[in-house]
């Protein structure tokens, strides 16, 4: 008879340039998953809500919002990547590939591109890495790169700094049915926001997105159904044994689960017309949210641009917030704005011209 205590996840020492993890499980993409953060998100665009509308624009079914596709992709990673993480710092360079619909399997592979040690805490460092999600046909759903602050296990522990030369590169653009000029679009126009179509927009414009939702403590569950096991999201017990090293001293939600969320929040006024999200050139949570809070989103429109060999569509420029409101200070008046997250988005959007007349 033995006791054993196994190590979960892998600590700042553990990791070296060019290892490639393969990750564990992968997930199929089932009706109830679908529904929990299509539906906790406050995503409006029919192609994830109206299978008719989504064959009717060559799709093949319910097409898998791009909030739940990151999360899913995102999730696998975790137990080796950050399941020790005090923090996940910045998204770089997140692509969309082909559509992923309900019954598909995902499947992700992640390789070390940096490790770096903290100038000011030898406790903690940097590790930067590359994933990239497949779905069951090996067609890239999703690649990106994220950079996550990780607690060292062993403070005597040598670390090996160093950035990878020759980082992976995984071509991924996000695939999206051809216009059919004999299709008759404009017969489902009516589900969709008329004012959200390309020649709506103008580069300047800011929109305070009308809609909040409060984070309670459905998070722990949200965070389960995605296979999510670092445990600054669930394990009460540990950060009250040392509520001094964890953020906030209490469970820290999930930071895909405000990702998803402000996408859904925008979706009404930015994305309903929407195909497909192209890239998040960068994106971070800039303060952590916790059960009580509130999400609210905004968005900055940067830029219009032509989309590459189609001109039914547009490429919208944007900058995506998401906001909550913190109770005053002394000397303060009223509630005060505290941004939680921040996304450079770039979204493929439909011209009224082809899709509604």
């Amino acid at each position: 008879m033995a006791t054993i205590r196994k190590k979960s996840g892998y600590y700042l020492e553990d990791f070296t340039l060019g290892r490639v993890f393969r990750h564990h499980g992968g997930k199929t993409i089932t009706e109830g998953l679908f529904n929990a953060f299509t539906d906790f998100s406050m995503t409006t665009n029919p192609l994830s809500k109206n299978v008719e509308y989504a064959r009717l624009h060559g799709y093949e079914g319910l097409v898998v919002p791009p909030g739940l596709v990151m999360n899913v992709v995102f999730s696998q990673t975790v137990a080796d990547i950050s399941e020790n993480a005090r923090v996940n710092l910045e998204y770089i360079d997140m692509r969309y590939g082909v559509p992923v619909y309900i019954g598909d399997t995902l499947e992700a592979e992640t390789t070390i591109v940096g490790v770096k040690l903290s100038s000011s805490h030898n406790d903690r460092g940097v590790v930067h890495v590359a994933t990239v999600g497949r779905n069951q046909r090996g067609e890239v759903v999703l690649a990106f790169e994220r950079k996550v602050q990780v607690w060292k296990g062993d403070m005597s522990a040598e670390v090996t700094e160093g950035e990878l030369e020759d980082k992976p590169v995984v071509e991924s653009v996000p695939v999206i049915p051809a216009y059919d000029p004999g299709r008759d679009y404009a017969s489902k126009a009516h589900l969709t926001s008329a004012d959200s179509y390309f020649e709506d927009f103008t580069a300047g414009d800011i929109y305070e997105h009308a809609r909040g939702r409060v984070m309670t403590d459905e998070h722990i569950a949200l965070t389960g159904q995605l296979d999510n096991t670092s445990q600054v999201h669930c394990n009460q017990q540990m950060i009250d044994e040392n509520p001094e090293k964890f953020i906030g001293g209490k469970l820290i939600i999930y930071g895909g689960i405000p990702f998803n969320l402000c996408l859904g929040l925008s979706c009404k006024d930015i994305s309903d017309n929407s195909p497909a999200d192209v890239i998040y050139r960068s994106g971070r949570h800039t303060a952590p949210i916790f059960s009580g809070d509130t999400v609210y989103a905004s968005t900055e429109i940067r830029e219009l641009r032509d989309y590459p060999s189609r001109p039914d569509l547009g490429l919208l420029v944007t900058t995506l917030r998401g906001h909550k409101f913190r109770p005053p200070k002394e000397g303060e008046e009223g509630f005060q704005k505290v941004e939680i997250f921040y996304l450079e988005r770039e979204l493929a959007v439909r011209r009224r011209s082809h899709y509604a007349s």
